[in-house]
């Protein structure tokens, strides 16, 4: 289905980057800056960080979340099409809608698991073995405190110096989002012995059970 993860074999630079989200994990993460007046009713917000499918895995696990979506964001409607995508020249970024509500799971805890387990915020243009701006960083926010919100924190995780290098995480307006086509959908769910999923994706949601227990849903 996908040639990204070439002769269904560990590489080198899956283990260094295991060990790089590893060792990120062990460093400790300050909260986000305190939220504004607490928003009504379901939000919205888009966020991308290499393959979607195991962000879509992560958000979907937490309570307050009520859809997951993998999809497109960042170009056209024309473009949004995996085949096309996929060749880096769309302006889309493979991402996940996460609708929630702040009744139950607040924005800053959203970014604290974007940023602590989801992915690395670190990488330009590319995640772990997938390379090209498709697999950028990003944040579509769809409010202004999203936005303040999400400034402010990696502000706050730079100053940290959670990472040892400076986030790339891109904040920008949610313009649109496509949804991807059907088979992508829930896809570790449906495939969770597919070697990408197995090497990838299954560390970040052990990472997430470790790091936000009390944030899952059934807890």
């Amino acid at each position: 289905m996908r040639e990204r993860f070439k002769a269904l074999r560990l590489t080198s630079t899956a283990l260094f980057f295991l060990i790089t989200l590893v060792a990120a994990r062990g460093q400790s993460f300050p909260d986000p800056p305190p939220p504004g007046p607490a928003a009504k009713g379901i939000q919205t917000v888009v966020l991308a960080g290499g393959c979607f499918w195991g962000i879509e895995a992560v958000f979907e696990s937490l309570k307050g979340v009520s859809e997951a979506t993998s999809g497109y964001s960042g170009g056209s409607a024309q473009t949004a099409e995996y085949e096309t995508v996929s060749s880096g020249s769309t302006g889309h970024a493979e991402s996940v809608r996460i609708r929630y509500d702040p009744a139950q799971i607040d924005f800053g805890s959203i970014l604290k698991v974007f940023f602590q387990v989801a992915h690395d915020p670190t990488e330009l243009n590319f995640q772990g073995p997938d390379y090209g701006s498709q697999y950028r960083s990003v944040i579509f926010y769809g409010s202004d405190e999203q936005k303040r919100l999400a400034e402010d924190y990696i502000r706050k995780l730079d100053a940290a110096k959670v990472y040892k290098k400076p986030i790339v995480t891109q904040v920008v307006p949610l313009v649109a989002f496509y949804p991807a086509e059907d088979y992508h959908q829930n896809f570790l769910v449906k495939h969770p012995d597919y070697p990408y999923i197995v090497y990838w994706d299954l560390p970040k949601l052990d990472a997430l059970k470790k790091a936000f227990p009390k944030l899952l849903k059934g807890s």
